[in-house]
């Protein structure tokens, strides 16, 4: 008898615990997954040539609500960007800190299947030599991933290529053996 009333007891305990949802992601949602084709470990390339110039890790962290990249060039030193969407403007926002003083603050969206992103970059060109750049990140049929920046000196009336490269998916050894 005592051990059916232990058992009712624990039984009308499980009945009144409360159930514990987790909660929802943040972040979750087709804005937010926008530059997910960005997502990767990479290998960078000037555009159309097979002369390796950089490494790059992009993640997705923070429960979804932010994309960071890790840019780590063959020569030289590398940088970063902490991408994230604003729900209540609608845009993407990344802060780029390289291996110079200072940073830059890129906005823009996402828009015929490309994120555009904006800003403008104080001493790019050398000292007091600003620029409005403006980046177009395009994934490709092959799975790569284009980075197309440009640059304009006189507020965006015209724009030159300041870079253009292509992100490869990085070859694990693995990989490169299976082939």
């Amino acid at each position: 008898n005592r051990m059916s009333n232990l058992i009712a007891a624990f039984v009308l305990a499980l009945q009144s615990t409360p159930t514990t949802i987790p909660p929802p992601i943040a972040c979750a949602g087709s804005n937010f997954s926008q530059f997910d084709f960005w997502i990767g470990e990479w290998d960078v390339y000037p555009n159309g040539t097979n002369t390796l110039i950089a490494h790059s890790k992009i993640e997705k962290l923070y429960g979804g609500c932010a994309i960071r990249e890790n840019w780590m060039p063959l020569k030289g030193l590398g940088g970063g960007s902490l991408n994230s969407y604003d729900p209540e403007t609608e845009r993407w926002h990344q802060t780029w800190v390289g291996s110079a003083p200072g940073r830059v603050e890129f906005e823009g969206g996402y828009t015929g299947g490309n994120m555009v992103l904006t800003g403008m970059w104080a001493n790019v060109n050398g000292p007091n030599q600003d620029a409005l750049i403006r980046m177009i990140y395009s994934p490709q049929t092959d799975g790569s991933v284009r980075q197309h920046g440009e640059q304009s000196i006189d507020h965006g009336l015209t724009w030159t290529t300041s870079f253009d490269f292509i992100y490869r998916k990085r070859q694990t050894l693995s990989s490169k053996q299976a082939q």
